[in-house]
């Protein structure tokens, strides 16, 4: 049995174990109507926005479908027809079975909110496990769907450029979803956050607000659907990028050895991430932070146990085998980095809760400071894992640097081969913040809400972990995926007997030029995300304002005063939809133009810059945001003055300001990288064949 239909079985083991969670899930018993009412206002919410976003995406992804089916690889009058049919199917694949992923997410997570708010009366174990397997549905489900859509691909066209073609359409759902449910989310939470808790000193997810289930919805449509589709996007990208590399290496010694290899790492990943949820257990007074912690490491240690005994049993290449280790383990340290600085328990933290006392630009500034030095230990981790994995595996195959680089692309691999487990402690987060805010406004009581909180808690931290781990595998990956750059470039190049690319040196004027437009593209795309949670969250504050002013004894919460939560949704679902289309489409149009101007060797140095400049941004702003997040509920736990004391208000200031950077503009921008980086890849014959210069 080939390695490639137990990928195929594995992937269905996966979804099967999904579909028992989440039928576990459902069945969990549930009476409270109040919970009941707001939990289905937060579904309907969730799912409108989606079928709103997914009708916009599907126009966007049907026309670059068609522009994919004439022009990729090679314009259809010049090239092979059937190619050109094969990249454009593969391409709406990848982009159906990402929505499909998020889908799934959403589906489940509304649910698993009211069962583990609901089970919070009963105490922190049954509350968390209902939260985790909710969580685990959404991790298993993207993963089991992008290595069953990846292993199709290939099976069906024998082409990893195909897988190439499946991975932009996974990369360009992920880059607009992440987008527009980042941007969705932001301008519920900070424009709730503004007028309840600074303006009126009201709690967090008080009914009162009107912007309150706007707030729980975006929580679902950021953090599940957008952070499951940018995970299934690196996951299917690090696999395409590998399947590249390894299948060129494959063709020069006539085997199917590398091929194999990656599904064989990338089936025992999910498996061993199916074995690490299923382990998962706290106790009647457990911390939901070591349990979630305790599988994590029981994955990584599966993972590694079982490679090495399929290197040894299949004698794969050991060098390849310790590339992929080393990347795992980096993605540990990133994690563990990532924790030390946005931990509530850790000094970073409370330093900048002690700040706060001193009023909000002392939040702002020691958050920044902070947030510039969290940037440090993942990009060394990064360059340690590429160079040592680059040294280590060139030469495995003489006379080509192509080696090298697939080693690179395993190490990505192996930093994403936990993506499962990853995905169901990040899902886990934002369902128990939606736990805490229907026990809060479902008032099951002071014991409940602490035990939430305390979930909450541990789901903020694992967020921010998640993140720098997604954005560091996202490093890797575009990694890789620039030595799948020069691949396509030197495949076309020996086509038309032409030399050769082996590096880019940045002293060639096109090189230098493509460098400094690749830094600047993050930047502009981060501001233009940013800009537009700004813009939508400035409308929706007008009209919490407005209601408060209009309904009469909402403020003071009098019986039948109920707020119009309809009117803060449709304003978030609209200014979302608007803004999400042109940062992506920016992004995707400047790697066009840098392409046609400069040609393949300033594509090169565009995407050298955007790896570098868009690893320090995204690891700034999602642990500075991260941290800032978690300053202000350290403050709000009764610490440096406690809830509505001069320190949480400044607290709440740098929470606001940390908002679109940790949930809207850092993740994506991990997203961007990879986009650019496989539209460069598609794109290298028409580069070669049309540039300016």
């Amino acid at each position: 049995m080939s390695w490639s239909v137990i990928a195929i079985l594995i992937s269905i083991l996966a979804l099967g174990v999904a579909a028992l969670f989440y039928f576990w899930v459902r069945a969990l018993p549930s009476s409270n109507k109040e919970i009941a009412r707001i939990g289905t206002l937060i579904r309907k919410g969730a799912n409108t926005f989606l079928a709103r976003e997914y009708k916009i995406l599907a126009i966007f992804v049907l026309i670059a479908a068609a522009v994919i089916l004439v022009f990729l690889p090679h314009p259809i009058w010049r090239g092979d027809v059937v190619k050109n049919i094969t990249m454009s199917l593969s391409y709406i694949a990848g982009s159906v079975l990402s929505a499909l992923a998020g889908k799934i997410g959403i589906f489940v997570a509304t649910i698993a909110n009211v069962k583990s708010a609901e089970s919070a009366v009963k105490g922190i174990k049954p509350s968390f496990m209902a939260g985790f397997r909710g969580g685990a549905v959404m991790g298993l489900a993207v993963v089991g769907t992008s290595l069953l859509g990846v292993t199709v691909v290939l099976m069906l066209t024998g082409d990893a450029s195909s897988v190439l073609g499946f991975s932009f359409g996974a990369s360009s759902m992920a880059l607009f979803a992440k987008a527009g449910g980042g941007i969705y989310t932001k301008t519920a939470d900070i424009s709730a956050d503004l007028v309840g808790k600074v303006e009126l000193g009201i709690p967090e997810d008080d009914p009162r607000n009107p912007a309150v289930i706007a707030d729980n919805v975006g929580d679902n449509v950021g953090d599940v659907a957008g952070m499951g589709a940018d995970l299934f996007d690196s996951n299917v990208a690090s696999m395409a990028a590998a399947m590249v590399l390894g299948m060129a290496l494959d063709n020069s010694i006539g085997a199917k050895t590398n091929i194999n290899m990656i599904f064989c790492y990338a089936s025992l990943g999910l498996l061993s991430s199916i074995i690490g949820i299923i382990s998962a257990r706290i106790g009647k007074k457990g911390n939901p932070s070591t349990a979630l912690n305790r599988s994590t490491y029981i994955t990584t240690a599966l993972f590694t146990i079982l490679t090495a005994a399929a290197t040894y049993l299949f004698k794969f290449n050991w060098r390849y085998w310790a590339a992929t280790i080393i990347g795992l383990f980096v993605g540990v340290i990133i994690g563990i980095a990532s924790d030390y600085f946005t931990n509530d328990a850790r000094k970073p933290v409370h330093e900048v809760a002690k700040a706060s006392r001193s009023g909000p630009a002392f939040t702002i500034i020691s958050g920044f400071c902070y947030g510039l030095l969290s940037i440090f230990p993942a990009i060394v981790g990064i360059a340690i894992s590429a160079l040592s994995s680059y040294f280590i595996c060139n030469g495995v195959e003489a006379g080509t640097n192509t080696d090298a680089l697939f080693g690179i692309s395993m190490s990505a691999l192996g930093m994403l081969s936990i993506v499962g487990m990853i995905i169901s402690n990040d899902a886990y987060g934002p369902i128990v913040d939606n736990a805490r805010g229907l026990v809060e406004m479902g008032n099951l009581g002071e014991d409940a809400l602490r035990v939430t909180d305390e979930l909450d808690s541990a789901g903020n931290t694992v967020k921010a972990i998640t993140k720098g781990f997604a954005i560091g595998a996202a490093g890797l990956t575009v990694i890789a995926l620039l030595g799948t750059y020069m691949s396509e470039v030197n495949e076309v190049l020996e086509n038309k007997g032409l030399p050769l690319i082996s590096s880019f040196d940045i002293l060639n004027p096109k090189v230098f030029f493509g460098l400094l437009v690749g830094i600047v593209v993050p930047a502009v795309f981060s501001a233009m995300l940013m800009l537009g949670v700004c813009r939508n969250a400035q409308r929706m504050v007008s009209e919490i304002h407005r209601q408060f002013k209009e309904i009469s004894g909402l403020k003071e919460g009098e019986p039948g005063a109920a707020p119009e939560y309809d009117k803060c949704i449709d304003i978030a679902t609209i200014g979302a939809l608007r803004e999400l289309i042109p940062a992506g489409l920016m992004a995707i149009l400047v790697t066009l133009a840098v392409g046609f101007i400069g040609g393949v060797y300033a594509i090169g140095g565009f995407l050298t810059g955007n790896i570098v400049s868009g690893l320090l941004l995204a690891l700034f702003m999602s642990n500075a945001g991260g941290l800032w997040d978690n300053a202000k509920k350290y403050v709000e736990a009764g610490n440096e003055g406690g809830k509505n004391s001069e320190a949480h208000k400044a607290a709440v200031v740098g929470d606001t300001v940390g908002d679109p950077c940790k949930d809207t503009a850092g993740p994506s921008i991990n997203t961007q990288l990879t986009v650019v980086s496989l539209v460069s890849s598609l794109a290298a014959g028409l580069f070669v064949a049309f540039s300016i210069f």
